[in-house]
């Protein structure tokens, strides 16, 4: 199963752990800093590792904007994208906001209105 790496704001962790086990449970793995980033490990070393590793960056993002930490997650999946490596940025919509401008014309799921249809539709894209 593909790797996918949930990059969000410190303040929608609840979220984001929710997201990450509905992915998980349906069968995928997931990189979730919670998770994967333990006391004394390096922060910026480990997520590297998720990053490197995932096919799938799933960018949560909402009413409370992006994060520096965020920005860069994200940003350096697209550029590695761009770079012809195989990674998918796909944007989930977790409160209400408009997505930052160079995702603003890619399709994201909706766990705003539907939280179970958004989470259906997030999976369908990581295959």
């Amino acid at each position: 199963m593909p790797n996918v790496f949930l990059s969000h704001r410190g303040a929608d962790s609840q979220l984001a752990e929710k997201l990450g086990e509905a992915i998980r449970s349906a069968g995928h793995s997931v990189w979730l800093d919670v998770w994967e980033i333990d006391i004394g490990k390096q922060i910026v070393h480990e997520m590297n590792q998720g990053l490197e590793d995932a096919a799938y960056v799933v960018v949560c993002y909402s009413s409370e904007g992006t994060a520096p930490w965020m920005n860069i997650e994200w940003e350096s999946a697209i550029a590695r994208q761009l770079n012809g490596k195989p990674v998918n940025v796909l944007p989930a919509r977790l409160s209400g906001t408009i997505a930052p401008a160079i995702l603003e014309g890619t399709k994201y799921a909706d766990l705003i209105n539907d939280w179970d249809r958004g989470v259906t539709d997030l999976l369908k894209a990581i295959k």
